[in-house]
């Protein structure tokens, strides 16, 4: 039996705020409905991932900024700390961390990303 991490509820103080960062950055807004006044749900995905990140109302109570350690990984670190630069997010340089080469940025809530490129092996 497979156990597959496929949404990770995003805590945010601002739905459409968070919704307009992340498909800034690239993520596809796979949903956004309100089944009820105390609920919205919105999924968004980053390209090419099988897991989603949700936002919205009714959906978590963490507090908004306090994930930490979400990780995407990429095809090249560079050109996504210059995709986060162009679309106006503060991103650290790259860096070899010896593990792969990384560039961290966090949400407009705080919430801690990081994005790495796997090691070249020979």
């Amino acid at each position: 039996m497979d156990w597959k991490i496929e949404l990770i509820a995003i805590p945010v103080t601002d739905v459409d705020r968070a919704k307009d960062f992340y498909t800034s950055i690239g993520f596809n807004a796979d949903h956004d409905h309100s089944p009820t006044e105390d609920i919205r749900f919105v999924q968004l995905t980053p390209p090419g991932s099988a897991c989603s990140i949700c936002i919205g109302r009714g959906i978590t109570e963490a507090a908004p900024g306090s994930v930490e350690g979400m990780q995407v990984v990429v095809a090249s670190a560079e050109q996504a700390y210059q995709r986060l630069v162009a679309a106006g997010v503060e991103a650290t340089p790259v860096k070899d961390e010896g593990w792969g080469l990384f560039t961290y940025f966090s949400d407009p809530d705080g919430n801690k990303w990081a994005v790495q490129e796997l090691p070249k092996y020979s």
